[in-house]
């Protein structure tokens, strides 16, 4: 069966998560991506999975998911040879993603305008960390610094009079690189109605900005940012999380509480807090919000999370468990959707994966292979460009492949 991306060809020029992410999802919805990688490999290659543990495995287990499916060539683009390898293997392609800054693509002859000219149906897809203007233009954006840190997503996690919170890797990077794809596909089907490419710009920030979109356009509106606020001071008790007796949480998510809210009571057996004038509506609870949170506390501390679960089910309450990720993995929904995918890796064996987070159902994705060691297909990528074995062995020893 078909894929959507079936026949469409993608060059990656590009290191650590947001690009070569993108990379991935493209290569699993059908697309030939060859990853141009520098001599060294991928710096993302030799990320530590598991912090504080001697035994790493074999591969990256994070490099692994954002560079299955692609073919790996190494080329030095100091050397003039290994820039025109570049170039030819770009003009050949439907699609290239960089993360690389400005100043080295116009150094190497690889930005938009001077690939264009050679290639007018080229999508160029362009990630940066903070824009392809301005003062920062060439500064080195990281998931940390770029989307976390720098648009305020960072500062307003947490509560008020704690230190902010450290991030997991990569959630910045992975939201970043879907909008990569999308980006990708609206271009596509632009040159399907007129013939011509077009440059996509998407950074780090950017998307941060739009992530935290409600508390920027509340500031925007209201002329000054919402407040962060304690879990115990919340303004709607029942969009909140509590701690169950075996320390596992529940986060509840009933943002028309009043809806909700006698149903609750009984789930909860609290029928005396129904019709208790400090709780009887939303605003009543806005105004006495602590004083029923501390209660909620001690009501949750009762009983363990998957009771609470049950009971809420029954009653038809919005809820969900603040899951472990060893949990998450066998989530019998996780499962039953096929969120997670499983390919076949000539050293590992049979090794699961996130799948791509986009459902066909006529052209479905799917995980094509593992990722590829460094420079693994830089000979069969260069033949099929034209070069014959001669060419190959010269351009080793000039230093152009590495």
């Amino acid at each position: 069966m078909a894929s959507p991306l079936d026949g469409i060809k993608v060059v990656e020029l590009a290191t650590w998560v947001a690009a070569p992410s993108t990379c991935a999802m493209l290569a699993d919805l059908g697309a030939n991506v060859v990853k141009i990688e520098a001599p060294e490999g991928d710096p993302y290659r030799g990320y530590v999975a598991l912090p504080g543990e001697e035994q790493q495995p074999p591969l990256s287990p994070p490099f692994q998911m954002d560079n299955r499916g692609k073919r790996s060539l190494t080329l030095n683009l100091s050397r003039p040879q290994a820039r025109q390898i570049a170039r030819r293997l770009i003009d050949g392609a439907d699609v290239f993603v960089t993360n690389m800054v400005p100043e080295r693509l116009q150094r190497y002859g690889l930005t938009y305008a001077q690939l264009c000219r050679r290639s007018p149906r080229l999508i160029y897809a362009n990630l940066t960390g903070y824009g392809t203007k301005g003062p920062e233009r060439n500064r080195l954006g990281f998931d940390y610094a770029a989307f976390w840190a720098r648009s305020g997503i960072m500062g307003m996690l947490g509560e008020p009079d704690a230190t902010p919170p450290p991030q997991r890797p990569g959630m910045g990077d992975h939201t970043t690189s879907m909008l990569i794809v999308a980006a990708i596909a609206l271009a596509l089907y632009v040159r399907e109605r007129t013939g011509r490419g077009q440059e996509v710009q998407v950074s780090l920030l950017n998307t941060a900005l739009w992530v935290l979109g409600m508390d920027l356009q509340t500031a925007l509106v209201a002329g000054h940012p919402p407040a962060k606020t304690s879990r115990r001071a919340v303004a709607n008790p029942l969009w909140n999380f509590y701690r169950a007796s075996d320390d596992h949480w529940v986060m509840l998510v009933m943002l028309q509480a009043d809806r909700y809210w006698s149903s609750f009571c009984q789930a909860i057996e609290r029928p005396d807090l129904e019709n208790d004038s400090r709780f009887v509506d939303i605003k009543s609870r806005g105004k006495n919000n602590t004083d029923l949170i501390a209660i909620l506390d001690e009501v949750f501390v009762a009983r363990p999370r998957d009771e609470w679960g049950r009971r809420f089910n029954d009653a038809g309450l919005i809820w969900a468990p603040v899951q472990t990720v060893e949990e998450v993995l066998s989530d019998p929904q996780v499962r039953a959707n096929k969120y997670l995918a499983r390919f076949d890796d000539p050293t590992l064996g049979p090794v699961r994966t996130v799948a791509t987070p986009i459902k066909f159902s006529e052209t479905p994705s799917s995980v094509r292979g593992p990722a590829p060691e460094i420079g693994q297909h830089t000979e069969e990528v260069l033949l099929e460009l034209g070069y014959d074995w001669e060419d190959i062995i010269r351009l080793r020893e000039s230093g152009a492949l590495g």
